[in-house]
């Protein structure tokens, strides 16, 4: 039994993942639409070997007997959509952020709280978590069943692709105007990101966090635990693809080194390569194209009672955002929450 299916933003890169990876994962898709809420209806974009969509306008477009639906793109679209979809009898996978902190929407990484899902069944709408926090969730949740996490120190370094493709040329035309010192201006970022370090991912807010450091910490607590104390650091860096994460966490009670390794090790969806010796970790720059979270640089932090310290990172597109929506639509499925 197949399933009909929407992707809402399908024209930019998360959702041409989206579509990608629905395909390389084989989802049982009987009817495949992408829509979009701007100004590409009638371009086309590919779904499998052998498909071609033609985009059409989510404005115009009845939800009715469509069972899934995946949006991505701004909360504006979302907010207005979303609930439209839902109310057609449409389960909703968003990506913006409308949603997140909602009590009856669940916020789900499938190797984290799949359990979330249930609470779906009244508004029909499940929340995708933001890129950043996904591989730090998912590196602390196999600690945290040795031992409570109790507080965590993250600075994230963030790719360009999370803010669109419009970010993406910004960094290509900045990187090659600096060697003809022809820089262009900032316009997707508020300073250049060529050859930079952008302390700043989202609007700041009056008390100092910035957008992005507040729903971090927020969604930690509802994904995780409601007792965790995440404060986090975001910065745009001149990367592509893929977001990273030091991470600092205080536990409930001690973790060694050697438990944490092989807890890391066990977990679904986690690669631990971590080798004590120069170029022993992965960066940015390897983990392009792939499905995992890595975690490397694993080392206790003698800082605070039962602390440990890593680096965990993992391709934004993918499991940041299009494969951990996949894997939402997939435990759905195996949950019986999608019906047919």
């Amino acid at each position: 039994m197949g399933y009909r299916l929407a992707v809402v933003g399908a024209t930019g890169a998360v959702g041409r993942e989206i579509l990608k990876t629905l395909a390389e994962r084989h989802f049982p898709v009987d009817a495949m639409v992408a829509l979009t809420a701007g100004r590409s209806p009638g371009s086309q974009v590919s779904f499998g070997e052998d498909q071609v969509l033609t985009v059409k306008a989510l404005d115009s477009f009845d939800f009715k007997g469509t069972h899934l639906v995946f949006f991505v793109g701004t909360t504006g679209v979302s907010t207005l959509h979303a609930p439209r979809a839902a109310a057609a009898g449409c389960l909703v996978i968003d990506g913006s952020g409308a949603f997140d902190m909602e009590h009856d929407v669940p916020l789900v990484v499938p190797e984290v709280n799949p359990q979330a899902l249930a609470r779906s069944r009244k508004r029909r709408i499940i929340a995708n978590p933001l890129d950043a926090i996904i591989p730090v969730m998912m590196a602390l949740k196999p600690l945290h069943d040795l031992a409570p996490v109790r507080r965590a120190v993250v600075a994230t370094y963030q790719a360009v692709s999370g803010a669109g493709r419009e970010a993406m040329d910004e960094l290509w035309s900045q990187t090659r105007g600096v060697y003809v010192n022809e820089t262009p201006p900032s316009e997707q970022f508020p300073k250049q990101i060529a050859f930079n370090c952008i302390p700043q991912v989202d609007s700041i807010l009056p008390d100092g966090p910035t957008r992005a450091e507040a729903a971090m910490a927020l969604q930690a607590r509802k994904i995780l635990s409601p007792d965790l104390a995440l404060v986090a650091t975001c910065v745009r860096v001149p990367v592509f693809i893929g977001n990273a994460a030091a991470v600092h966490a205080e536990f409930e009670a001690a973790i060694t080194e050697d438990q944490a390794r092989e807890a890391l090790r066990e977990a679904p969806g986690m690669i631990l390569l971590d080798r004590r010796e120069d170029a022993g970790y992965t960066t940015q720059a390897e983990i392009g194209g792939e499905d995992a979270v890595y975690v490397s640089r694993l080392r206790r932090d003698g800082t605070v009672p039962h602390g440990l310290a890593f680096w965990c990172l993992t391709d934004n597109l993918r499991k940041g955002a299009a494969l951990n929506a996949v894997q939402i639509a997939e435990e759905v499925v195996a949950q019986g929450l999608l019906g047919g």
